[in-house]
């Protein structure tokens, strides 16, 4: 009788114990509240943020982030007045007006012509003539025949002023320059017109388009992690004040191995 009872509390401390467990695997996760991120500014950096933003909805799913353009001026702007988590500038100048910013990508700057041209290259002097307007003819440069087509960006770019800056060496861009909003906006017009010459961010070239060598190097990722290509530019975030949360870890992602991955897919990485 004595066995008997004694199985029998066995048996309840068995089953108390075994609702205990059951209980447990059975007990819900309550899943992170959904949050949006906007960051917003250079369209040069729009194909970047696309991919960075997939691949960390891919580890976040609770993160929704929202990329829109404006140029870099904006972008800046928009951070510094709070309209966006964070900015996307493709330019930071000595005056410009920004709590905290970090570059995350480095890009390089691809002149671009027809695929038809029969140029491979130009030098930094033969830009600045040709964009100046000074070299107006194609043969002037060993590219066949016909007048130049220059195309440039709108104000308020920062692919527009790093060009300006590193090539015009303070010479204007000639006024009959076709002004386009955005680096995709020049590959179309380029695609469609044979003899044109523009410039865009490596990270927006195709096979519609050919990019030259520019002092015998062309605009590769290598080139550009490496310092070689001269175009070079960093890719910035920028913010009112350090990130912090969702914007925070985001900005850590874009920095990691993982993010810097993604990142050298097409541009350079920083680290």
């Amino acid at each position: 009788m004595k066995r008997m009872k004694s199985w029998s509390c066995l048996f309840v401390i068995l089953s108390a114990v075994l609702s205990v467990i059951l209980a447990g695997c059975g007990a819900t996760v309550t899943p992170p509240p959904p949050v949006t991120l906007r960051l917003a500014g250079s369209t040069s950096m729009q194909p970047l943020l696309a991919d960075l933003s997939a691949a960390y909805g891919a580890r976040a799913p609770h993160v929704t982030i929202l990329v829109e353009g404006g140029g870099s001026r904006l972008g800046r702007e928009w951070a510094q007045e709070g309209k966006v988590d964070l900015g996307l500038s493709s330019w930071l100048p000595a005056e410009a007006d920004v709590g905290w910013s970090v570059p995350i990508a480095l890009d390089g700057i691809a002149v671009v012509v027809h695929p038809d041209n029969p140029l491979d290259g130009l030098t930094l002097l033969q830009l600045r003539h040709i964009f100046s307007g000074r070299l107006w003819h194609w043969k002037e440069v060993g590219g066949g025949y016909g007048e130049i087509t220059v195309v440039s960006r709108e104000d308020g770019s920062g692919t527009r002023a790093v060009f300006e800056g590193l090539v015009m060496e303070g010479r204007a861009v000639t006024s009959t320059a076709v002004v386009m909003p955005s680096s995709q906006a020049v590959v179309e017009y380029v695609a469609g017109h044979p003899l044109a010459v523009g410039y865009v961010s490596m990270g927006h070239l195709s096979p519609r388009v050919k990019a030259l060598a520019v002092e015998g190097i062309t605009p590769t990722t290598a080139h550009v992690a490496d310092g070689s290509y001269h175009l070079t530019r960093p890719l910035y975030l920028v913010a009112a004040h350090e990130p912090q949360g969702e914007a925070k870890a985001f900005v850590e992602f874009c920095l990691s191995p993982a993010g810097q991955a993604v990142v050298s897919e097409r541009y350079g990485p920083v680290k």
